[in-house]
C-alpha cells in the first residue's frame, strides 16, 4: 500500500471492505502517490521488497499493490517473495486482448498520461502502440489521489473518470474494452460501463481472479470428500 490519506471509499482497493475475501495490508513508509506516479517509485524497491515479504511471513498467499504504476517492481517482487505477485492492473491487458473480436484493441486510462511510460506498460506486458489516456486533465479525482488530499468530491472524481473515459473510447473507434489503471478508480468502473458502452476492467477484476486461482471455490460434498481442517503451507497443502 502507497502511504496515503485521501478517502478510502466502497470500492477502493485500501478499503478491506472492497474485497468478498480476507486481505492484509502494509503500508511502505515513504511511498506517496507523487513519488510512485510521478518519480517512477524511485529508491523505493527495497521497501517494497520488504513490505510484501512481512505479508508472506503473516500468512498472504498471493502479492499484489494498489498502485499500477508498480508493474515496474513486478519481476524484483515475484523474485523475491516466492508466492505469486500481480503488482498492476495493467498486467490483464493483453488477457483482455485475447478476449476481444479481430480489429479491436483495449484503451488503458490511466491517473496521470504524462507519468505512464513505455517502461511501466512493457513490464506489464501491454503491447506498444495499446492506446492511453490520462484522467489529469480533469477538476478532482488526479489531483485528490497524487496531491495525497485529505477530501476528496467523489461525485466530480465520477465526473472525471467519465470525461476521460469517453474520450479514450471516442479516440480510436477500435478500442473495444477498457482496463483501469489505477486502483482507485474501481468505484466509478461500473458507472464507466453504462456511460461508454464497453466492458471495463480494474484491480477488482484482476485481484477476484488471482485469488480465484489461490483459493479456488470448494464446491462441497459430493465433489469434496469430508477432510480434517489443517493449516494450509506455502505449497497449498
Amino acid at each position: 500500500m502507497l502511504e496515503a490519506r485521501f478517502p478510502r471509499i466502497p470500492g477502493d482497493m485500501g478499503n478491506a471492505r472492497t474485497w468478498p475475501f480476507p486481505v492484509l495490508y502494509k503500508v511502505v513508509s515513504g511511498a506517496s502517490p507523487d513519488r510512485v506516479v510521478r518519480r517512477k517509485a524511485e529508491g523505493l524497491l527495497p521497501d517494497f521488497l520488504a513490505a510484501a515479504e512481512e505479508l508472506v511471513r503473516l500468512g498472504a498467499d498471493g502479492i499484489t499493490t494498489n498502485c499500477g504504476f508498480l508493474s515496474l517492481y513486478q519481476k524484483q517482487l515475484a523474485a523475491h517473495v516466492g508466492v505469486p505477485v500481480a503488482t498492476s492492473s495493467l498486467m490483464q491487458v493483453p488477457m483482455v486482448q485475447a478476449t476481444l473480436p479481430p480489429g479491436q484493441k483495449v484503451g488503458i486510462l490511466t491517473i496521470s498520461g504524462a507519468s505512464m511510460t513505455a517502461a511501466h506498460l512493457e513490464a506489464a506486458g501491454v503491447a506498444p502502440g495499446t492506446p492511453v489516456m490520462g484522467t489529469e486533465g480533469g477538476r478532482e479525482f488526479s489531483r485528490a489521489i497524487i496531491e495525497n488530499e485529505d477530501r476528496m468530491d467523489v461525485a466530480a472524481a465520477e465526473a472525471d473518470i467519465l470525461e476521460y473515459g469517453a474520450k479514450l473510447a471516442a479516440s480510436d473507434p477500435a478500442i473495444g474494452a477498457i482496463v483501469l489503471e489505477c486502483t482507485n478508480m474501481v468505484p466509478y468502473a461500473a458507472a464507466l460501463r453504462a456511460h461508454v458502452g464497453l466492458p471495463v476492467f480494474d484491480i477488482y477484476s484482476f485481484a477476484s481472479w488471482f485469488h480465484a486461482g489461490l483459493s479456488p471455490r470448494d464446491f462441497g460434498h459430493p465433489a469434496s470428500a469430508p477432510a480434517e481442517w489443517r493449516e494450509r503451507g506455502r505449497s497449498g497443502n
